[in-house]
């Protein structure tokens, strides 16, 4: 069997014999190049596992090569040697579709493990022609799917950073698991952390690990995030929730590949693939000063945008077939007349993750396993995602103005669901006091996503676009309480 062949392409001859010399000990073959013109030679004469190029050549930028091959049909993975330091130059030479990077000075160990990785490309499942691959749980026909599998392929033969976004419930997880089953690191680990969910104290240590005796209670050694997903991959699922504390230590993590437990004096080395979600708009919230522009680039080096359940109807009747399969068993369970038209007439903002729960609590009322519309329980109206956005950002109804309450001795909160006291009109309909009136919007909208969601603070927080952690500062800032507060 022929071993694979490397292309390197660099003018320092001293830095390509080191190359050659350790991926000849890999039992590679290796061909050479000093310049753009030889490199394009050579690849106009073989076909390469990997091609690898520095930045700065003779006579032009490796960036064009990377461009170059990356648009070939032969679809050869390249990496780049960057400069110490040069992580702008990293981030574009992944958008313009290099496979991955490594620093210089070139730490062999790292370089070993990227080859590894590009060659087990070529063991990959290739596609079918609608672009799904065997095992694969993206389910559907539509376009947009067929759209989505295609580029969840080309993005699993990179190892850069991926943000994935999309409406909650669209499937960001799943499609995290697509990317990496698909990659060559299908074999290691996938660890997905909801970045909400973990106290603000607890973050680097669960992120990093921790030595023995490092702080109170760390009885023994454990390794964090990074090191579970070591040669693997590493979805940061709701990445807005992070504090911008923990976004520093994050983007140092992700620049240098290196992390440094809690009580180390020294950091150690970690391989993993980043892949963000979040249903939240980053570029707003660096605008807004929550989410650091820095780390902002470093995790959108590629967007991979999930179409909402509403916009690929055509993919229900798989969709059913799967879920009610894996809830009731294949053959086990069946829909009645009409349904599957309900379903289609339904908007879906909860998308996936909804139907999944509109069918398991349909089967659960069915007879025989057979699903009537009745069954389905769904609300005549439910607002689509956009429409609860313009609802949001609307101002208030104007309501005529009506004596203003006792005022109590003191505070108290205001109840959810209770109406604000509307400020008073001023002429031409506007508000006397538009700070107050602004702070009385606030308080009704977000007390009637509560009573809506009767009174689950997720769901409210998902239905406003919103994290937990924000909604909850701005009940305690409006003085709103739910009903178990003041149990």
């Amino acid at each position: 069997m022929t071993a694979p062949r490397i292309l390197v392409v660099d003018d320092e001859a001293d830095l390509r014999e080191l190359l050659e010399i350790t991926l000849l000990k890999m039992g590679l073959d290796v061909d050479s190049a000093a310049t753009l013109r030889q490199a394009r030679g050579l690849l106009e004469e073989h076909d390469y596992a990997l091609v690898l190029t520095d930045m700065r050549l003779p006579d032009g930028l490796g960036l064009e090569l990377v461009r170059e091959v990356h648009a070939s049909p032969k679809a050869t993975p390249i990496a780049v040697i960057t400069a110490y330091g040069s992580a702008e130059n990293a981030v574009v030479a992944l958008k313009a579709g290099a496979f991955d990077y490594i620093s210089k000075p070139v730490a062999l160990d790292a370089l070993r493990v990227m080859v590894r990785s590009a060659l087990r490309l070529l063991d990959a499942a290739p596609a079918q022609p609608d672009g799904s691959v065997p095992g694969s749980r993206m389910i559907g026909t539509s376009t947009a799917m067929q759209s989505l599998r295609a580029q969840i392929g080309r993005l699993a033969r990179s190892n850069a950073p991926i943000s994935i976004t999309g409406e909650s419930g669209s499937g960001k997880e799943l499609a995290a698991r697509e990317i990496h089953a698909q990659s060559s690191r299908a074999s290691k680990p996938f660890v997905a952390v909801n970045c909400g969910a973990i106290p603000e104290t607890l973050m680097e240590a669960e992120f990093f690990g921790y030595r023995k005796g490092a702080f109170t209670g760390a009885a023994e050694e454990r390794d964090g995030f990074f090191q579970a997903a070591n040669g693997g991959t590493l979805m940061l699922d709701e990445v807005a929730d992070l504090p911008l504390a923990m976004q520093v230590k994050l983007l140092r993590a992700i620049q240098e590949r290196r992390v440094r437990k809690i009580g180390a004096t020294s950091e150690e080395p970690v391989d993993v693939r980043i892949i963000s979600a979040t249903h939240q708009d980053l570029a707003r919230c660096v605008e807004q000063g929550r989410f650091r522009q820095d780390l902002f680039y470093r995790l959108n080096v590629i967007e991979l945008s999930l179409p909402p359940l509403r916009e690929r109807l055509d993919d229900l009747p798989p969709l059913v077939d799967a879920v009610l399969a894996r809830l009731a068993g294949p053959g086990q369970a069946a829909l009645g007349p009409g349904v599957l038209d309900a379903l289609r007439a339904y908007s879906f903002p909860g998308n996936i993750r909804e139907l999944e729960n509109v069918l398991e609590r349909a089967l659960a009322f069915a007879n025989d396993g057979v699903i009537e519309v009745g069954d389905l329980s769904l609300k005549a109206a439910r607002p689509s995602e956009a429409g609860r956005e313009a609802a949001a950002a609307a101002p208030a109804p104007v309501q005529a103005p009506v004596p203003a309450p006792v005022a109590e001795p003191e505070a108290a909160t205001a109840p959810v669901g209770a109406a604000p006291g509307p400020a008073m009109l001023g002429p031409g309909g506007l508000p006397g006091n538009l700070p107050e009136y602004l702070i009385q919007v606030e308080r009704d909208i977000i007390g009637r996503a509560l009573q809506q969601t009767q009174f689950n603070r997720t769901q409210a927080a998902a239905l406003l676009g919103i994290s937990v952690r924000q909604l909850r500062y701005q009940m305690q800032k409006l003085e709103i309480s739910a009903p178990d507060d003041n149990a």
